[in-house]
Order: C-alpha cells, then structure tokens, then sequence
C-alpha cells in the first residue's frame, strides 16, 4: 500500500489564495478554501487513486515553539476569512471520511512527521508519500521509500531530489535551516549565511556540531568561511535554538496505531451531503465515488 500523507493547513491556504471564483455559504459566509479543499482531496482519491489517507491541520496556529522562541509564527497575519474555515475544513475532512489529525501543542507538519516516521517500515506499506512542497519536511524523506509529493507542480522529490534542491541530505535540514533560517515560520538564521554557504559546509560536516572551529579544515568553496566561522561561533547558542525550532516532533498524538487505520472507506453520505448544503454547493454531493453508508 501507499500512505499518502496531506498537509492539509498547506492546501487550505492554497485555495483560498487560489484565483479561482470564491465560493458563500447560504449564510454569506466565505467557504472558499474549504470547497476548494475538498475539491483537491476529491481529485487525489478520484484521479490519484490514493486509498489511505491522514490530514493533518494546524486546529491551532500556536505551537509548543512558541515557548521556545517569542518570535516563532503565530496566526498574526492571517485573514480573518481563512482562519474562520479551519474547525469548518476539519468537519469536511471527517465528513469526507478521512482520517484528521487537528493539532494543538504540535503543528500539522510534526503529525505528518509522525505518521511517515511510524509507519515508513510498517509491513505491507510500500511508500510513503507526504502531500507538501514545504521544505521543512524535506527531513522525513527516506531513500525512495518516505518522499514529498507536490501535488500542484505534479512533482515528487525523493532523498536524491532533496540533495539536488537544497544541496544536503535530508537529515541536515534542520541544520541548513538554522543557518538560513525560516521566513515562514519567523526565525532569520545566522547574518552571513545564505543557501549557498549552507549547503557548502553541511554538505560537507552534515551537522552543526561536526564543523570544525578551525576554519582551515573546512575546505569547502565558499566566500568569507572566516567571517561565516566568526558568526557560527558568536551565534552558537541561536544555530542551535533555530535548529530545534526546525527539528519536526516524531511523537506527536496521533491515535491510529497500524496503517491500516488509513484506509479511506467513503464519504459519509449524510454528513457530506449536509455539509454540502450549508457551503451552498449541493452539487459537490455528487463528486465522491465511494460511499460509506
């Protein structure tokens, strides 16, 4: 079997970003991105054939690194209108009949860090794809086995695309951002060091801690190593924050123990068809092809 794992926080910013018309339920309230999330999940089960299936969804924006870092994202930024459809787009997921993993102290990109790391070697499972472009999660990736699928570029990166694009294998991502930091989730990294310079040293030492403090032994080809060093050795205690901050949970609680738990059986006929009433889009109650009765 192939587990398909959905970041589902990610596809619900894509929709409502997304250009296409929007869409009111009969109360006038915007539903946009939960249609057009819906919308996406239908494809993947219909024209993608995934049969098992786990959504995972930031049910709060704040996280457990928000205690670590005061400056790590928080829902400051985010439109009122999407953040009023996240409960809303867990309700269409479970009346979809997948599987939802909500989270609070983690964030969605650790439950699906979770799932990937539970299950990459579980019997009977033959891959593992996690539904995402967010590099973040490029750490999970495995060989051919664990790989990210980007579902809208039609691209799936393997642990030999993870080195391609970012220039260190998957277990160097939390260090490579910790030198170039994270926009997105609100930490900047080390002053001096950008992708290049990252990729350069890690590619070479994999870990913070095995770059030597004599930057004669690095013999890497990078501009300025000694102001980089200088900065590494003055920001140490910040690298090492911004690297757990980057570091996905694998214990995040997800309750289903055996992959077979995934297994997507239909949608919940009366749940889904009233839920399609109240987005004010009855004919969506016609898309499902399997039923759960």
């Amino acid at each position: 079997m192939q587990l398909h794992l959905v970041d589902a926080t990610y596809e619900l910013f894509r929709s409502y970003y997304s250009p296409r018309p929007g869409a009111f339920a009969r109360d006038g309230r915007d539903v946009g991105a939960v249609v057009g999330l819906v919308y996406t999940l239908l494809s993947l089960l219909r024209d993608e054939g995934a049969t098992h299936v786990g959504c995972a969804t930031d049910h709060v924006i704040r996280s457990f690194r928000n205690g670590l870092y005061p400056g790590y994202k928080t829902e400051a930024g985010v439109p009122a209108a999407l953040l009023a459809q996240f409960s809303l787009a867990e309700r269409a997921m479970e009346a979809l009949g997948l599987v939802v993993w909500p989270m609070v102290e983690f964030e969605a990109d650790d439950a699906l860090a979770t799932a990937a790391s539970r299950w990459a070697e579980a019997p009977g499972v033959d891959r593992v794809l996690i539904c995402t472009p967010d590099k973040d999660l490029a750490q999970c990736v495995r060989g051919e086995r664990v790989v990210m699928r980007d579902r809208r570029r039609d691209r799936t990166v393997d642990e030999a695309g993870v080195v391609a694009r970012w220039g260190v294998r998957p277990a160097s991502i939390p260090d490579y951002l910790a030198l170039v930091g994270d926009a997105a989730d609100g930490f900047p990294g080390l002053p001096g060091w950008g992708e290049r310079s990252a990729a350069a040293v890690l590619g070479r030492f994999e870990h913070l801690e095995a770059i030597p403090t004599n930057v004669g032994e690095w013999h890497v080809d990078v501009r300025s190593p000694a102001q980089l060093n200088a900065t590494l050795r003055a920001r140490w205690s910040d690298a090492l924050l911004f690297r757990r901050l980057a570091t996905l949970a694998t214990d995040a609680p997800l309750p289903q123990r055996n992959p077979e738990e995934l297994l997507w059986q239909g949608a919940r006929r009366s749940q889904f068809t009233a839920l399609c009433e109240e987005l004010g889009q009855p004919r969506l109650a016609e898309r499902p092809h399997l039923w759960r009765e």
